[in-house]
């Protein structure tokens, strides 16, 4: 038996929408304090490492553990609504990746390394789904210090 992981990384996708909707592109730059992310950074930090999983789980030398340039690229992020259309774009490419995964490359192991060396391809997903689910409660932390109210994540 196959297991759709497209459906969890959509119910992710959701989760992280209805959760951060009250923040406005006026939110982007606002911070709690000196030296966290801003909230468009935030937002533009999962996109980005969604694409990472991707990449890591897709290359022979597996993750990209630059973590400096990664946080350089980050900084020229500005914009909420820009770092929305990343993070589209990323869920995008993760569900793309993982509707085409044939049952053996989800076995397959992830390249040795410090991130999840050997681990089989398709356990990505919960690392994918929890780091998105940690900045969405990170940025529902954000609306409630900006006197906004977030939306419950799991409905209306």
């Amino acid at each position: 038996m196959s297991y759709n992981f497209s459906h969890q990384l959509l119910a992710s996708q959701e989760f992280f929408e209805r959760s951060t909707r009250v923040l406005e592109e006026i939110d982007s730059e606002f911070r709690p304090q000196a030296g966290m992310m801003t909230a468009a950074q935030q937002v533009a930090h999962v996109a980005q490492t969604l694409d990472w999983f991707i990449d890591g789980a897709s290359r022979p030398e597996g993750f990209d553990l630059d973590f400096h340039a990664h946080a350089l690229a980050l900084e020229k992020v500005t914009s909420l609504a820009a770092a929305r259309e990343m993070l589209k774009a990323a869920f995008g490419k993760t569900v793309a990746f993982f509707q085409a995964a044939t049952p053996e490359v989800l076995k397959r192991p992830l390249p040795a390394g410090p991130v999840m060396g050997g681990q089989p391809v398709s356990d990505i997903v919960w690392a994918m789904v929890d780091h998105t689910a940690h900045h969405r409660g990170a940025l529902t932390v954000y609306s409630r210090q900006l006197g906004k109210v977030p939306i419950m994540p799991y409905g209306e």
